[in-house]
């Protein structure tokens, strides 16, 4: 990322350049979400490794790859989402000067309330 903390405005931004963001494209009634071709190489293989590293070193970001995975997602796709989880957090750590918190970064989602009533 540099020491420019300007460089990216949001974290959605710093997800395209890494290329975990995915692609949407839409036409029409069809719809068609693919990964990105062009993206900084070398930042993209440090996220897969950061986010398999993490998957043994954080509680929070295991539980987030098994519920990414007890969704459906397959492995790879599991991973990419971890990753763009924590360049996010990457983001917002380095914009805020603040230090990383994984009880906040990764507190569990909420059940939906339509989810209870149903």
């Amino acid at each position: 990322m540099g020491d420019d903390r300007t460089r990216f405005d949001t974290g959605r931004d710093l997800k395209a350049y890494a290329g975990s963001a995915p692609v949407t494209r839409e036409s029409g009634k069809s719809r068609r979400v693919s990964h990105r071709r062009i993206k900084n190489s070398r930042l993209a293989a440090t996220g897969r490794h950061w986010a398999f590293a993490a998957l043994t070193a954080s509680t929070g970001a295991h539980d987030h790859y098994n519920r990414r995975r007890e969704n459906g997602d397959r492995y790879y796709a599991a991973l990419r989402n971890l990753n763009n989880r924590m360049l996010g957090q990457l983001h917002h750590c380095q914009t805020t000067r603040q230090k990383f918190n994984e009880a906040i970064a990764f507190t569990p989602p909420k059940p939906s309330p339509l989810g209870a009533a149903a």
